[in-house]
């Protein structure tokens, strides 16, 4: 099978070791139109799929030039998930669509900065587009706008 899916109607299985294809990805413009959003979304990143949920573990450079590991789950089942960030918590749901080869994860972040609260919320696309490619497309709203991006990735 060519994508991770079989003819009884499961679902997609996103499991796997992802690099980012910078070349085939749109990583987008910020809302004030200032250049590429080179800090939004990206990298690459290890999902495990099991008993009902999406693991995703990904690493980035730190401001102090450490390594970040950062581990997100996601209930697969429509209930909500809770992930901790250094910026706060963030609620997700994720739902299938009809077919099942694509996984939708709303997620809002809220966040206080400089005194201020602020909502950001983020609407997320997973689909396997071939035996070992994905595409995440990214939408997030923010104070200052919206953001969208789409990310493909290899698998390694």
């Amino acid at each position: 099978m060519p994508v991770s899916a079989s003819a009884q109607g499961s679902k997609a299985d996103f499991s796997g070791k992802w690099a980012l294809n910078a070349e085939k990805s749109d990583l987008g413009q910020s809302p004030q139109g200032g250049g590429r959003m080179g800090g939004f979304g990206g990298g690459d990143f290890t999902a495990t799929q099991a008993a009902g949920v999406l693991t995703v573990e990904s690493t980035r450079p730190g401001q102090d030039g450490q390594t970040v590991t950062m581990t997100s789950k996601y209930n697969l089942d429509g209930k909500e998930s809770v992930n901790s960030t250094g910026r706060g918590e963030s609620r997700s749901t994720a739902a299938w669509s009809a077919d099942g080869k694509s996984l939708t994860i709303v997620t809002t972040r809220k966040m206080e900065r400089d005194g201020q609260s602020m909502e950001f919320k983020t609407n997320e696309v997973w689909t396997l587009t071939g035996p070992s490619a994905l595409s995440i497309v990214r939408t997030m709203t923010t104070p200052n706008g919206e953001m969208k991006t789409t990310m493909v990735y290899d698998k390694k």
